[in-house]
């Protein structure tokens, strides 16, 4: 039976570039004032013979604006008791040494005499060592030696010298030297594959857009690559290991080319040369590595990839990147969320509205096991604690669709697409989302971003109705339960009469009980409390 939403609307029941130095409530991260990481060269020798040992060498181009910055560090793992960490054998800058302390993670390193303001400095930097994490050197699922990394969310700095922090946006690149019998695959496109003596390749990939430490990656295994028509005239493939291509290659395109093309169109451009889905050793579910998604192996090879999620990333996470880990629902909250409306898309409303049953569902018994906890994090300490739980993800793709609601559909799209074009290729903060949205709505939204994504919980919803024949009409009364001070909300409640077309009537709430009388001629027959959900709250009977 179709209902009419609102009276008017049938449908089916069911930062900037840079992180400001004066940021307060901000991650535990030390910020280095005047330093910018511009660009990486890695040149890596690995997986030659049976050690896990890496050789390496880095040239970090690094970018100064103050002229007071006499010193700039690096993260890097030092050598730990079980031999794992990294050596710095040599330093130099423009071909002279440069004298480095290495101590307790940090490659702290003199800023050449003569360098100033507006000005480039190249540090490079061989080294060698065991990664602890960030890079493994492992057997996959079919016993053959591959090597994968996985740098969520501050594991580059096992085995890379790197600003090894979310805001600091870089271009490199890599240029690894393995086994020849070995595929290679990298961010970016693809500059050289050299065959080497002693049975060796080289191969060179290049990321010409910046992107944040942890999304850098190098995938080594022997694979079937698929290459797919370019879709937009973006490139894109699919790489497996040769015992799982049959299911695998299937997996990892499912869904790839139709979510591709629906973020293109809904949101705005894709930022990279290509773009790969790749089966990996080590790892579950899946990693959106700029212009190269990595997937658990096992998930894979049983025919499972969570493909849109990963693809949505390359938008938000990557390309509009979250300025603070506080602010991590930016990205997870948004690829959640976005591979909801795709499925709006691709599956119809009834399979976007279960989806979103489902999620809120999870989000009720998140904040049962994580109690005090607001989607945006407080000072998050970002050496011990993983910026990630399943509120930035559920919790947060729900505040989405909740402010779609608030604004409007088109509103909501717009400011999807000015927030994208803003800080395209650079981070951004809650903040500069609110903006967009403030400015292409009309409506000041502060209220609205506190009350979700500030605050821990949810409402939770009690209702009550009766039939006053004397007046022919429908007494709703809705009431807010749970402790704390009210939400400000609109419940929807769906009216369905023993005869004729249901409709759903609004009840706005700025106190704990609202009222609201409905004409009729009869009782209604059946009453819900957001039959079309919209709104995140425990709904009670």
């Amino acid at each position: 039976m179709p209902l009419l939403r609102h009276g008017l609307l049938t449908l089916g029941l069911c930062l900037s570039t840079a992180l400001s130095p004066a940021l307060i409530h901000g991650d535990t991260y030390p910020r280095q004032p005047g330093v910018d990481a511009q660009h990486y060269r890695f040149r890596l020798t690995l997986l030659t013979d049976q050690s896990n040992e890496i050789q390496g060498e880095a040239a970090v181009t690094l970018a100064l604006s103050r002229d007071d910055v006499r010193e700039v560090f690096l993260d890097l793992a030092t050598r730990t008791a079980d031999g794992k960490g990294m050596t710095v054998q040599t330093v130099t800058a423009a071909g002279r040494d440069v004298a480095f302390s290495h101590v307790n993670h940090r490659l702290r390193l003199p800023v050449p005499a003569g360098v100033t303001s507006g000005q480039l400095v190249t540090f490079t930097i061989g080294y060698r060592g065991v990664p602890a994490n960030g890079l493994r050197l492992i057997n996959n699922i079919h016993g053959e030696r591959t090597a994968f990394s996985e740098n969520w969310y501050n594991r580059a700095r096992q085995w890379l010298p790197m600003i090894d922090h979310v805001a600091d946006k870089a271009t490199g690149e890599f240029i690894i030297t393995t086994r020849a019998e070995y595929q290679v695959v990298a961010n970016g496109a693809l500059v050289e594959v050299a065959d080497l003596p002693a049975a060796l390749r080289r191969t060179h990939w290049r990321e010409g857009t910046p992107i944040s430490s942890w999304l850098f990656c190098v995938g080594i295994a022997r694979f079937i690559v698929q290459h797919e028509e370019p879709v937009r005239g973006v490139p894109t493939s699919y790489w497996a290991f040769p015992q799982d291509a049959q299911i695998g290659l299937a997996a990892l395109s499912r869904d790839a080319r139709g979510s591709f093309e629906f973020f293109l169109d809904h949101v705005g451009p894709y930022p990279y040369e290509k773009l790969a889905h790749v089966q990996a050793a080590g790892m579950g579910g899946g990693t959106e590595h700029a212009s190269s998604i990595f997937y658990g192996e096992k998930g894979v090879a049983a025919g499972n990839a969570p493909v849109v999620h990963e693809i949505a990333h390359q938008w938000f996470g990557n390309a509009v990147t979250e300025a603070d880990w506080n602010d991590v629902w930016l990205s997870e909250g948004f690829a959640t969320y976005f591979t909801l409306l795709y499925t709006e898309h691709a599956r119809g409303r009834d399979a976007f509205a279960e989806g979103l049953r489902q999620s809120r569902q999870t989000v009720l018994r998140l904040e049962q096991s994580l109690p005090n906890t607001p989607v945006i994090h407080v000072n998050l300490d970002d050496a011990t604690t993983s910026p990630n739980n399943g509120l930035v993800y559920q919790k947060g793709a729900w505040i989405l669709h909740m402010l779609r609601d608030q604004i409007g559909v088109d509103a909501f799209w717009k400011g999807i697409r000015l927030y994208y074009q803003r800080h395209y290729n650079g981070t951004a903060m809650t903040a500069d989302l609110r903006r967009a949205m403030e400015q292409v709505s009309g409506q000041q939204l502060e209220w609205f971003f506190d009350q979700w994504l500030r605050r821990s919980g949810v409402p939770v919803i009690a209702h009550e109705w009766r039939y006053d024949n004397a007046a022919k009409e429908i007494v709703i009364t809705v009431r807010q339960t749970q402790p704390g001070d009210p939400y400000r909300l609109s419940v929807d409640v769906g009216l369905s009469p023993p005869t004729g077309s249901a409709q759903i009537v609004t009840v706005d709430m700025t106190g704990r009980e609202a009222t609201v009388r409905v004409a009729a001629d009869a009782a209604p027959a059946r009453l819900s409390v957001d039959p079309q959900v919209w709104l995140l709250a425990d709904i009670r009977p």
